[in-house]
């Protein structure tokens, strides 16, 4: 009677798991330290490294929720975020089906300057957005917030609707406009939805950068403290002489929930689209 033994891990694969536990526990531990953190008294925070509290304090999250006002920060950042991904999926889609499937004058230039701005940091580009959203009467509002996040240059999302939709073929509109479908009507019904894999990313990526973005919130609402987000409002914990450390701790806790609520719902749909998007 012959028996199948069971082959042993080679060394590399031992030390191979062993490595990627090591860097997944240094991955964790931060978000864990900050876990635990948000449970201790400010003192017991600078007592060790250790992520276990003596005693939780549960408060320290009912004192950011409610007398911090965290819960209308939540509430200004989801309309800031939802209202700016839509924003950035509509502008650059169409942006992008534009120098995807036609040629001009100068759209090589074009393109070129799109790569240039791509590399300014944001610094550069706050005081003239500011000084447009002015003019417009729009500081110090959620529209006006939303609009200099998602009316700005785009370019990662605008060239990746544009070499999605370039790979296209062109018997898709063409056999639309025989139907009698005009150009919004091509967009809106027939590439748009094909190009769901760089919707998915360009959703996704927005979305994490709205979320977390704190420059221009803190510029645009700093007369109007009411419409700050979440990031913005963590600076109520900082003082000129202290800092709530375990209120703060808090505070980031509950901003950070949603990131990663939504990134551990969405990761695969990510993943499908970028391997979509490269297929394509």
């Amino acid at each position: 009677m012959s028996t199948r033994s069971r082959r042993r891990p080679s060394t590399g694969q031992v030390v191979t798991v062993v490595l990627l536990a090591v860097l997944g526990a240094l991955w964790v531990y931060p978000f864990a330290w900050l876990v635990s953190a948000s449970l201790k008294t400010s003192p017991e925070i600078f007592n060790g490294l250790g992520l276990v509290p003596e005693e939780p304090v549960w408060e320290n999250y009912t004192r950011a929720w409610t007398e911090v006002g965290f819960g209308n920060y939540f509430v200004n950042t989801l309309i800031v975020t939802v209202g700016t991904v839509l924003l950035v999926v509509i502008r650059s889609a169409l942006a992008g089906y534009v120098l995807g499937r036609y040629d001009f004058i100068g759209k090589k230039i074009l393109v070129g300057l799109f790569l240039i701005t791509f590399f300014l940091p944001e610094g550069y580009t706050i005081i003239p957005i500011t000084q447009l959203t002015d003019q417009l009467r729009l500081l110090n509002t959620h529209a006006g917030v939303i609009l200099g996040l998602g009316a700005g240059g785009q370019i990662a999302s605008t060239l990746l609707y544009a070499g999605y939709f370039r790979r296209l073929p062109k018997e898709l509109e063409e056999t639309a406009r025989l139907d009698g479908a005009g150009p919004f009507t091509i967009f809106f019904r027939v590439m748009l939805p094909l190009a769901w894999p760089i919707t998915a990313t360009v959703v996704i990526l927005t979305y994490l950068f709205a979320w977390n973005v704190y420059l221009l919130p803190l510029v645009f609402t700093l007369s109007e403290p009411d419409l700050r987000t979440l990031a913005v409002g963590m600076t109520v914990f900082v003082g000129e002489r202290s800092t709530d450390w375990s209120g703060l701790a808090a505070a980031a806790v509950i901003s950070l929930i949603p990131v990663v609520a939504v990134f551990v719902a969405l990761q695969r749909k990510f993943v499908d689209s970028l391997a979509g998007a490269v297929k394509q």
